[in-house]
């Protein structure tokens, strides 16, 4: 091979590696970064992963782009994860969405289906002789979260001051709230209906249900951008639960769940004003 000939093959191996380099480059430029979806910890981690598991895989789908799962141990954890921008979006509870607001300017995105408001339920063992929320003076009351206002909240607005309880604990998860009451280790303990009635085939009775109130949601650290949230919220919206397709996935997030609706922060307002008494 002659000089010239050889100059041109090393030319264009050359511009071949250049060029092969060169979309490397641009795929790892083009490529998104995922998309961090954290939780409020109504149950333990593993129960929280099979309740979300299916969404993010949904939403991973919907926007061609991945979303990754950082659930946390505690309602308290799981604020601040949105609040710092840990997490872009999280599943939150009425009063964890309220925080995450009031500290983080958090943007609610959507908010579970009207026929999905939550209510809380006060329940206690088939067999116990409490039958009205009077006959909870003194007893010893499970409750969930330190920083699930909302709880004490429906215990005095039921008419139980909580200093005419007996005591009151904090176990973190509902299904820790049920154990206890089966087990006696507690007379009573609130929790969502929905596990009220789940466990009532178990030996549990429901002395008092909450009136409505506003309902689980999903919200976004302000950093995420208009286009990503609104991706976010029209793939929500989209679930249906009469869709075979999607309904292992809203099943997943609780039985009876209805999907998501567009909500707005004055739903909200409600909580702040039931929970403003209860805060230090």
């Amino acid at each position: 091979m002659n000089r010239k000939a050889l100059a041109q093959l090393i030319s264009s191996s050359l511009l071949a590696i250049a060029l092969i380099f060169g979309e490397l480059a641009t795929a790892a430029e083009t490529e998104q970064e995922p998309i961090y979806f954290g939780s409020v910890a109504m149950d333990t981690p593993g129960e929280m992963h099979f309740h979300l598991t299916p969404l993010t895989e949904y939403l991973t789908q919907a926007l061609n782009r991945r979303v990754v799962l950082k659930l946390s141990t505690n309602m308290t954890a799981a604020i601040n994860t949105l609040v710092d921008g840990t997490v872009d979006f999280a599943y939150l509870t009425p009063v964890a969405y309220v925080n995450a607001h009031a500290r983080g300017n958090a943007r609610l995105v959507v908010k579970a289906m009207p026929e999905d408001e939550l209510r809380l339920s006060i329940v206690v063992r088939d067999e116990s002789p409490i039958k009205t929320v009077q006959d909870l003076e003194g007893t010893r009351l499970a409750l969930g979260d330190p920083a699930a206002l909302l709880q004490r909240a429906v215990v005095v607005g039921a008419g139980m001051p909580l200093d005419k309880l007996g005591s009151y604990s904090f176990l973190n998860h509902y299904n820790n709230i049920v154990r206890a009451v089966l087990i006696r280790d507690f007379d009573a303990g609130v929790v969502m209906e929905s596990t009220a009635i789940k466990w009532k085939s178990q030996g549990l009775r429901t002395i008092y249900t909450s009136d409505n109130l506003p309902p689980y949601n999903i919200a976004a650290h302000p950093k995420v951008d208009d286009e990503t949230v609104k991706k976010v919220r029209d793939a929500l919206m989209r679930l249906d639960p009469k869709n075979p397709a999607h309904k292992p996935i809203v099943s997943a997030l609780q039985e009876t769940f209805g999907g998501f609706a567009a909500g707005d922060d004055s739903d909200y307002d409600i909580v702040r004003k039931l929970v403003a008494p209860f805060r230090k």
